[in-house]
Order: C-alpha cells, then sequence, then structure tokens
C-alpha cells in the first residue's frame, strides 16, 4: 500500500502542476488575445481543462489519504463541464446581438457579407 501511495503522490503532482499550467494558458489567453470572441474561447476551453486536472488530482489526493471515495470534486468537476460550454454559448450569442466588433483576421467574410445584406447595408 505504502507503494501505491507513493506513485499516487507523482500523479497527482503530475496532474496538478498540468491543470496549473493549462489554467495559466487560459489567463493568459484571456489578457492577450484581440478580440471578444477568440478571448472567449480561452477560459472555456484552456481553464476548463485545467480545472479537471486539478480536480481530478484532488480526487486522487484525499481519496488515498482517506481512504474513501471523495464525491466533492466529482460534483464540482461534474457542474463546471456543464455550465462553462453554456455560459460560453450564452455570452458568445450576446455578443453576436451586440454586434461586437471582431478582428480582420478572424472575421468569417461570407457571414460579414450575409450579415450586411439582411441590415440592408452594403459592403
Amino acid at each position: 500500500m505504502n507503494n501505491l501511495l507513493a506513485y499516487s503522490d507523482y500523479l497527482v503532482a503530475f496532474l496538478v502542476l498540468t491543470g496549473a499550467l493549462f489554467m495559466m494558458i487560459g489567463s493568459w489567453g484571456l489578457v492577450k488575445l484581440p478580440d471578444f470572441f477568440t478571448r472567449l474561447h480561452a477560459p472555456t476551453k484552456a481553464s476548463t481543462l485545467g480545472m479537471g486536472a486539478t480536480l481530478l488530482g484532488s480526487l486522487i489526493w484525499f481519496s488515498l489519504s482517506d481512504g474513501s471515495l471523495r464525491i466533492h470534486e466529482l460534483v464540482i468537476s461534474l457542474f463546471l463541464f456543464l455550465t462553462a460550454p453554456v455560459s460560453a454559448y450564452m455570452m458568445g450569442k450576446a455578443a453576436l446581438h451586440r454586434n461586437r466588433p471582431v478582428i480582420e483576421r478572424t472575421q468569417d467574410k461570407e457571414l460579414a457579407a450575409r450579415a450586411a445584406r439582411q441590415e440592408g447595408i452594403s459592403k
């Protein structure tokens, strides 16, 4: 059993460090990306994956140290993975309805032309 606990320490350390790396990448993307739509992807993708890895490491650590399965981390992960995509979708739809500016490199030309025709604006 002590051998399993020694190897689990390495696994937990790997998961927590991986989670921290992904959360750092997500935070960096939130600050550095140029417009709202590209910034929306950073916390919903990378940070969610980082939180999942961190919570999995926490689940393994506390389950092995207590000797029983800890359900708290599973519930947090479930809510996180269910609400992050939904909230990103809702923010994206709200930004589309408010006509948030999009940088030229990320704008879909065909979609922009179709939206301009629908509004009666010629480009």
